[in-house]
């Protein structure tokens, strides 16, 4: 992404969506800091705007259309398009639960972030990702939510097959991805391109600081795995150390 482009990161106050803006914002583009806390939002937005990086902070809740909503309508009374949608924000309530120990609600909680919530704001944004020459939409994802993962007992992570929510919500999150990939194809100037991106296993809130990887690491892949995107065929898992993997 050597052109400026408009980018949206939702949950960028902190950990990998901070750490993906400011690779973003360090490589020119004007980058969009949706948060759900306001004042968060704003001392991320300030910490990059006092380097003198193009940043601003956006209200934007996942679970609650009306935010989603009332960011749209600023991104295009401010910017007029939106060329890159980074679908950051995520949950995890089954850390360290079995399966059988997790409530349902918890279950349903994790979806209305993790899935319904990049429905909801990726609907919202189309009017002004279809005004982008090249628009990119890239959802966060996980090799938690990879069925060939799932389904391999030789993994390296076969540990964290048992998490109910966080799994079958991430592998969700990939079905959608493949949908929109399909259906934005030739959506807008030069078609929309929609990609599963992923992190890698980055110390955060979400596990407990219980990561291998920095959040930072976690947000060079992200940028990463976005010029690649943009540059190759939609519809992609990419892995976090190179290369994709098998849905």
């Amino acid at each position: 992404m050597t052109t400026n482009r408009i980018v949206l990161i939702t949950g960028a106050n902190k950990g990998i969506g901070l750490a993906t803006a400011t690779e973003l914002a360090h490589a020119g583009h004007t980058v969009l800091l949706g948060a759900r806390d306001p004042e968060r939002g704003a001392a991320a937005a300030a910490g990059l705007t006092a380097q003198g990086l193009d940043a601003r902070s956006v209200r934007l809740d996942v679970t609650d259309p009306a935010t989603v909503a009332a960011a749209a309508d600023l991104i295009a009374a401010e910017y007029g398009r939106l060329d890159t949608l980074v679908n950051n924000a995520g949950v995890a309530r089954d850390w360290r639960r079995t399966p059988e120990e997790l409530p349902v609600e918890a279950v349903r909680e994790t979806y209305e972030t993790n899935v319904f919530g990049v429905v909801t704001v990726v609907n919202a944004m189309l009017p002004l990702l279809r005004t982008s020459p090249a628009a990119l939409i890239g959802n966060v994802s996980s090799g938690l939510g990879s069925f060939s993962f799932l389904a391999d007992p030789e993994s390296p992570i076969w540990e964290h097959a048992t998490l109910l929510a966080y799994n079958s919500s991430k592998a969700a999150l990939n079905a959608v991805t493949l949908v929109y990939a399909r259906a934005l194809r030739g959506s807008g100037e030069g078609g929309i391109k929609v990609s599963a991106l992923e992190p890698g296993y980055c110390a955060t809130d979400l596990n407990g600081h219980s990561g291998h990887a920095t959040a930072e690491e976690g947000g060079r892949r992200i940028a990463r795995q976005l010029d690649e995107a943009l540059a190759g065929p939609t519809g992609r898992f990419f892995h976090a150390e190179g290369g994709t993997y098998p849905w």
